[in-house]
């Protein structure tokens, strides 16, 4: 059963004004440079601060940042910040949120601090701020400042309710990045360790038998380990694309050749079967006549390491 996963909005402290884009677009443009996009709504701006890896705010009346508006870049999801400031030695969050940040900025940069917005709805948003891909003007071409941030493995791609007109190249750019390791594909870039070379994989099952909503527990991250010792993982965590994380208890162990599974609905914890106690879905289905192209599971390490992961389907 298709369903798309819920909006899950990243975390923000600040307070601006000037929340909701304007209602209606003065133009469109094509959504991306593909032969056959779709037609997107379009506005354009000037960046007055990049607060985070995955949000810009943006002055989109051009009266002198009078008029400032937080958005949500679309098909993104940055690590989290635990200390916004102007001034990047100033600022604090997970493993790659400062380092996203960082990247957002030069390639706002690059294009003058002007910026194109788009999107297919008007009316998408995240926690009130508006839900637009981003682009630079560089060398007289728009570039996508999100799909760069994906290619150079900065921040998870991230598929959108509604939002659907960059996930195929956001998708192909994230199975490029983890193939060539980059960024938060590296796995010991935030710290080597704990049982760096035990070679745990990450599975998922992203469309349960039956009615998704009705067989919960069908889906599930399966976390293999393929080496001859068990790995402790408590304290570890496993998510979607979106903000919510599942810890793993302590004194879980994946046992040597074999497999810890977290399923998502309600149950029982054993040593080798952990219940996330959701109430809805999580994963995308695959399904392209409705424009859903898949989506991906996530293992990190107590030290905020991407050890191991799974986007689908994968890309030939």
């Amino acid at each position: 059963m298709l369903r798309r996963l819920a909006a899950l909005a990243a975390v923000t402290t600040l307070t601006v004004t000037g929340l909701a884009a304007p209602a209606e677009a003065a133009a469109t443009t094509a959504c991306t440079a593909e032969s056959g996009s779709p037609r997107c709504q379009m506005w354009t701006g000037k960046v007055d601060w990049t607060p985070d890896g995955d949000t810009i705010r943006v002055d989109l009346a051009g009266d002198g940042a009078k008029n400032l508006v937080s958005v949500r870049i679309l098909g993104i999801q940055a690590m989290e910040m635990k200390t916004y400031s102007h001034h990047p030695e100033r600022r604090k969050g997970d493993c790659h949120a400062v380092a996203a940040n960082v990247r957002l900025e030069q390639l706002i940069r690059a294009g003058g601090g002007t910026v194109r917005l788009t999107s297919l709805k008007a009316a998408s948003k995240s926690e009130g701020r508006p839900l637009r891909s981003v682009a630079v003007k560089v060398g007289g071409q728009w570039r996508d400042v999100g799909e760069q941030l994906v290619r150079e493995g900065h921040v998870l791609w991230q598929a959108w309710p509604g939002e659907w007109a960059m996930d195929g190249v956001y998708h192909r750019a994230a199975q490029e990045a983890a193939a060539a390791g980059r960024e938060l594909y590296d796995t010991d870039s935030c710290r080597s360790g704990p049982a760096q070379s035990s070679g745990l994989t990450l599975t998922v099952n992203p469309d349960a038998d039956g009615v998704d909503q009705e067989n919960l527990n069908g889906e599930y991250f399966k976390i293999h380990n393929p080496s001859a010792a068990g790995v402790p993982i408590g304290g570890w965590w496993v998510r979607d694309s979106g903000l919510r994380r599942y810890t793993l208890p302590a004194g879980t162990v994946v046992p040597a050749g074999g497999d810890v599974h977290v399923h998502i609905g309600k149950g029982r914890n054993t040593a080798t079967h952990k219940y996330w106690g959701l109430t809805k879905p999580i994963f995308t289905n695959v399904d392209p006549a409705n424009h859903s192209v898949g989506d991906g599971g996530y293992l990190f390490d107590v030290h905020g390491d991407l050890r191991a992961w799974m986007i689908y389907p994968e890309v030939g």
